[in-house]
């Protein structure tokens, strides 16, 4: 039973079965030729013993050696057919009636396998007559002869067959066997014990040594297993990182919430300020320390960073983006924010995550133009209605960015588009584009900028 559980135990029953098959095949008209052949020999012996009679003088025979001529022959009479005259050769004393006549002359293939399947099922006794041509110059010999001692060697001769037939197919069988697991089960066994390895410790370094197989597909199938390997090793150390990041989060955000907290106390005093600066400026500040705030009450209460559900109403879309220019370019440095959206222009999302999303898309614009020293840059917001959605576009004419962060867009840790960044901002802002029921684009990416394209529910 395990034995054909395996793959090559399973090789090795196919093959004899195959062969098996292959052998009942050949076996029928085998036997057929065996049979033609057996009753072809006793009219060449019939033939010569009739030759022998007739050279004889006054074609007279002493009784022992016609008995002994039919016994050679084993046949019990002998007739000869010349131009349409029968002759009468030897015949035994104790003649037999005959039950069937075989002619060989113009016997079929066909006709001669089934006069040979037949004769190997028949039990009972008989007496034949058969009829050929053994020199085939058109003389026909007849004989009468008994049927039980071609069917005892037929039945002989298939027992060969079988038996060679076992033979041979065992002998494939087990040579494919062994073949079979030279060549295939034992670099499988060995891909499934890597690939149990790393059912094991998912996070252990990955195993460069090759298996050791000669075939393309074990290789394939070696090369796609440590491709995945690295890929899984490394999506478990990223997200571990992502916890030890969260927990760490955690613990700053509730020491930075108190801090804002006395912030937030210090900047209501700013509104009884009669300075003019300062009456413009703080309530800007104390927006801003609130949204802080907010995030950090979100922070703890989520744990590991995650995000609370939107609190989904209609937004000003210029008024938001006014916010995030005043936020992201209050020092009013080399790179300009323009504002581009319509008044009448309005979104349906959480006003904190949509705040962040176009936020953390604007810093990181002014910053890759910043980085490049190119001068006249700038970050544009707009907005258009199309099918039923909101769409948000954020374009810029920086540098474009890199194919490190183009080939890892929105992933964490990969997709940095500066050096020393991390890639959390734009993985942060599809996560919350996600969450709103949008989504964030990268529609254009050259070194003449970048256009990103948030998508949201009309």
């Amino acid at each position: 039973m395990f034995l054909a559980r395996t793959l090559s135990g399973r090789l090795l029953i196919l093959t004899v079965m195959i062969v098996m098959v292959i052998e009942a095949l050949v076996f029928f008209p085998s036997v057929a030729r065996f049979r033609q052949d057996y009753l072809q020999e006793r009219l060449q012996m019939a033939q010569i013993a009739s030759l022998a009679l007739l050279a004889a003088d006054d074609a007279m025979v002493e009784e022992t050696l016609e008995a002994e001529l039919l016994e050679k022959a084993e046949v019990s009479s002998i007739v000869l057919r010349r131009d349409r005259a029968r002759q009468l050769v030897l015949q035994a004393p104790e003649g037999a009636m005959v039950e069937e006549t075989f002619d060989l002359r113009d016997a079929t293939f066909l006709d001669l396998m089934g006069d040979a399947l037949t004769s190997l099922v028949r039990t009972a006794p008989r007496t034949i007559r058969v009829i050929g041509d053994p020199r085939g110059d058109g003389e026909a010999i007849e004989i009468t002869m008994a049927e039980q001692p071609l069917c005892r060697a037929m039945l002989a001769f298939g027992w060969r067959v079988l038996i060679l037939s076992l033979i041979i197919s065992g002998a494939t069988g087990v040579l494919l066997f062994f073949i079979c697991r030279r060549l295939i089960v034992r670099p499988m066994q060995r891909v499934v014990e890597r690939i149990e390895r790393i059912q094991r410790d998912p996070e252990a370094a990955p195993d460069n040594g090759r298996i050791g197989s000669s075939l393309v597909e074990i290789e394939r199938a070696e090369a796609a297993l440590g491709k995945m390997q690295s890929t899984v090793r490394g999506a478990l150390l990223q997200k571990s990182r992502l916890a030890d990041l969260g927990g760490a989060v955690a613990k700053i955000s509730h020491d930075l919430r108190n801090m804002l907290a006395s912030a937030q106390m210090m900047a209501d005093r700013l509104e009884t300020s009669s300075d003019p600066v300062v009456t413009r400026i703080g309530p800007k500040l104390i927006r801003s320390l609130d949204r802080a705030a907010t995030l950090c009450v979100s922070t703890l209460k989520h744990g590991k960073a995650e995000e609370a559900p939107p609190e989904i109403r209609r937004i000003s879309i210029r008024r938001l983006a006014a916010d995030v220019g005043e936020a992201v370019f209050a020092d009013e440095g080399v790179v300009a924010f323009r504002n581009e959206v319509d008044e009448e222009a309005e979104a349906l999302a959480d006003v904190d995550h949509l705040f962040r999303i176009l936020a953390n898309l604007a810093r990181n614009a002014r910053q890759a133009i910043e980085a490049s020293g190119r001068d006249g840059g700038y970050v544009s917001v707009s907005a258009e209605k199309a099918n039923g959605t909101t769409r948000i576009v954020i374009r810029d004419n920086g540098p474009g960015m890199p194919q490190k962060a183009l080939d890892n867009l929105f992933q964490p840790f990969l997709g940095g588009t500066r050096a020393g960044g991390t890639g959390l901002g734009l993985a942060i802002a599809a996560e919350l584009a996600a969450a709103n029921g949008g989504r964030l684009e990268l529609m254009e990416s050259t070194v003449e900028g970048a256009v990103f394209a948030l998508t949201l529910p009309g």
